[in-house]
Protein backbone atom coordinates (compact mmCIF):
# COMPACT_ATOMS: atom_id res chain seq x y z
CA UNK A 1 0.00 0.00 0.00
CA UNK A 2 1.59 3.11 -0.81
CA UNK A 3 1.04 6.09 1.25
CA UNK A 4 -0.62 9.63 0.21
CA UNK A 5 2.32 11.48 1.33
CA UNK A 6 4.46 9.63 -1.37
CA UNK A 7 1.82 10.01 -4.33
CA UNK A 8 4.55 12.53 -6.67
CA UNK A 9 8.04 10.46 -5.61
CA UNK A 10 7.93 8.98 -8.91
CA UNK A 11 7.20 12.03 -11.06
CA UNK A 12 9.55 14.23 -8.71
CA UNK A 13 12.77 11.95 -9.17
CA UNK A 14 11.65 12.32 -13.22
CA UNK A 15 11.70 15.40 -12.79
CA UNK A 16 15.36 15.98 -10.81
CA UNK A 17 16.93 13.54 -13.84
CA UNK A 18 15.22 15.42 -15.92
CA UNK A 19 16.92 18.68 -14.31
CA UNK A 20 20.43 16.82 -14.09
CA UNK A 21 20.93 16.30 -17.40
CA UNK A 22 19.18 19.51 -18.79
CA UNK A 23 21.49 21.35 -16.27
CA UNK A 24 24.32 19.19 -16.26
CA UNK A 25 26.81 22.61 -16.47
CA UNK A 26 24.66 24.24 -13.89
CA UNK A 27 25.39 21.29 -11.18
CA UNK A 28 29.20 21.20 -12.58
CA UNK A 29 29.53 24.65 -11.92
CA UNK A 30 28.14 24.82 -8.80
CA UNK A 31 30.28 21.77 -7.60
CA UNK A 32 33.21 23.84 -9.08
CA UNK A 33 32.76 26.71 -7.10
CA UNK A 34 32.41 24.68 -4.24
CA UNK A 35 35.85 23.01 -4.96
CA UNK A 36 37.61 26.32 -5.64
CA UNK A 37 36.18 27.84 -2.39
CA UNK A 38 37.15 24.75 -0.18
CA UNK A 39 40.56 25.37 -1.38
CA UNK A 40 40.99 29.19 -1.52
CA UNK A 41 43.46 30.76 0.22
CA UNK A 42 42.06 33.07 3.56
CA UNK A 43 42.18 35.92 1.11
CA UNK A 44 39.98 34.86 -1.61
CA UNK A 45 37.57 32.98 0.49
CA UNK A 46 34.98 35.53 0.70
CA UNK A 47 35.19 35.97 -3.02
CA UNK A 48 35.23 32.59 -3.72
CA UNK A 49 32.47 31.54 -1.20
CA UNK A 50 30.03 34.61 -3.03
CA UNK A 51 31.14 33.06 -6.56
CA UNK A 52 29.68 29.26 -5.16
CA UNK A 53 26.69 30.86 -3.65
CA UNK A 54 25.87 32.79 -6.52
CA UNK A 55 25.80 29.37 -8.86
CA UNK A 56 23.96 27.67 -6.04
CA UNK A 57 20.86 30.28 -6.24
CA UNK A 58 20.81 30.28 -9.81
CA UNK A 59 20.35 26.41 -9.15
CA UNK A 60 17.84 26.49 -7.09
CA UNK A 61 15.79 29.17 -8.70
CA UNK A 62 16.00 27.00 -11.50
CA UNK A 63 14.53 24.16 -9.88
CA UNK A 64 11.88 26.71 -7.98
CA UNK A 65 10.99 27.61 -11.51
CA UNK A 66 10.38 23.65 -12.68
CA UNK A 67 8.98 23.21 -9.15
CA UNK A 68 6.24 26.06 -9.94
CA UNK A 69 4.86 25.38 -13.35
CA UNK A 70 4.28 21.85 -12.97
CA UNK A 71 2.37 22.96 -9.57
CA UNK A 72 0.63 25.46 -11.25
CA UNK A 73 -0.84 22.63 -12.83
CA UNK A 74 -2.33 20.91 -9.95
CA UNK A 75 -5.66 22.48 -7.44
CA UNK A 76 -3.95 24.01 -4.31
CA UNK A 77 -3.95 21.27 -2.08
CA UNK A 78 -2.57 18.98 -4.62
CA UNK A 79 0.09 21.60 -5.65
CA UNK A 80 1.06 22.30 -1.76
CA UNK A 81 1.66 18.81 -1.21
CA UNK A 82 3.97 18.18 -4.32
CA UNK A 83 5.79 21.27 -3.65
CA UNK A 84 6.63 20.02 -0.16
CA UNK A 85 7.59 16.52 -1.36
CA UNK A 86 9.57 18.37 -4.68
CA UNK A 87 11.53 20.50 -1.82
CA UNK A 88 12.10 17.70 0.14
CA UNK A 89 13.64 15.77 -2.75
CA UNK A 90 16.20 17.93 -3.88
CA UNK A 91 17.11 18.67 -0.32
CA UNK A 92 18.29 14.94 -0.45
CA UNK A 93 19.65 15.03 -3.81
CA UNK A 94 21.03 18.37 -3.63
CA UNK A 95 21.36 19.70 0.00
CA UNK A 96 23.30 23.28 -1.01
CA UNK A 97 19.84 23.54 -3.46
CA UNK A 98 17.66 22.78 -0.59
CA UNK A 99 18.34 24.79 1.92
CA UNK A 100 17.26 28.09 0.19
CA UNK A 101 14.48 26.12 -2.51
CA UNK A 102 11.48 26.71 0.40
CA UNK A 103 12.37 30.09 0.32
CA UNK A 104 11.43 30.62 -3.52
Amino acid sequence: MRLRRDRFADVVARQLDVFAEDEAALVAECRDKERAYDRAERDGAEEAYGDYMDAVETATEALADMRDRFAATLDEDAADEYEVAFNRAVGKRWPPFGLEIENR
